[in-house]
């Protein structure tokens, strides 16, 4: 059984305050979508209807749309449902966190009346805090970010998050998250994939989270005792090209 901490009763309560602050949110009654590649008027009929429980793949199928006419009022359908998902790890096992963020974005929450914008940034925050600090998290860090990046716009509010959470646990949640970037990251690319951002839009974001790590990691990760290969290649992101490849520590694989 999982352990009530005071991270999961806060993250619990945002849930909680989602399903209050979007309680009767429908679809516009206008908007459409195709039935040879979407689903039936049935399945739009639901959205259409407020307080209805949908059956998993119609979830999927809805916040993956990149099409709807009405994006907002289609996110607060379904928000307090697809933010249950997210934790539990549901849009993970389907492998699209990005597309989840991507219809966070298509709503433009942050432009939403104040009691719905900060229902959903407090939730946002608490997620991103178990994640960081929680053993037994659902989510990666690294894969909580991805959404949350393309969710909000940005980097900075998550990585000062992280800055501030100093537990042995946010420590390995860095190890992990380098682990699984470091190969994109020392090819300069950006470890994640993005659906509206600009070419420079990209490497402005990949700068930020390289110029973040350089400064946060290497301490954090001697904390914990990490693999000193993955120090190197810390350092090695310090280090502009050719340098970084002609370094002694430069990985064996092919990059």
């Amino acid at each position: 059984m999982r352990q009530s901490t005071p991270a999961r009763r806060r993250l619990d309560a945002t849930l909680a305050q989602l399903t209050i602050t979007f309680r009767g949110m429908a679809a516009h009654p206008d908007d459409t979508n195709c039935e040879c590649h979407w689903g039936s008027a049935e399945d739009l009929a639901l959205l259409k209807t407020a307080d209805v429980e949908l059956d998993p793949d119609l979830l999927r199928r809805t916040y993956s749309a990149s099409d709807w006419d009405f994006p907002a009022a289609m996110l607060r359908r379904i928000l307090p449902q697809l933010a249950r998902s997210l934790v539990d790890g549901e849009v993970m096992r389907l492998d699209s966190m990005d597309q989840a963020g991507r219809m966070f974005a298509l709503g433009r929450w942050q432009q939403w009346p104040a009691e719905q914008s900060r229902a959903v940034r407090d939730f946002l925050d608490a997620w991103w805090f178990v994640a960081l600090t929680e053993q037994d998290a659902e989510v990666p860090a690294y894969s909580v970010l991805t959404m949350l990046v393309e969710a909000a716009g940005g980097l900075d509010r998550w990585l000062r998050a992280w800055a501030t959470a100093t537990s042995p646990v946010a420590h390995q949640r860095l190890a992990e998250a380098f682990g699984r970037w470091e190969y994109d990251l020392l090819r300069d690319d950006l470890p994640w994939q993005t659906w509206w951002w600009t070419d420079d839009e990209e490497e402005v974001l990949r700068a930020e989270l390289t110029g973040w790590l350089l400064q946060h990691a290497p301490t954090r990760l001697r904390m914990i005792g990490a693999d000193p290969d993955l120090l190197d290649r810390i350092r090695l992101l310090g280090l502009a090209c050719p340098a970084r490849w002609d370094d002694p520590h430069w990985p064996d694989h092919a990059y």
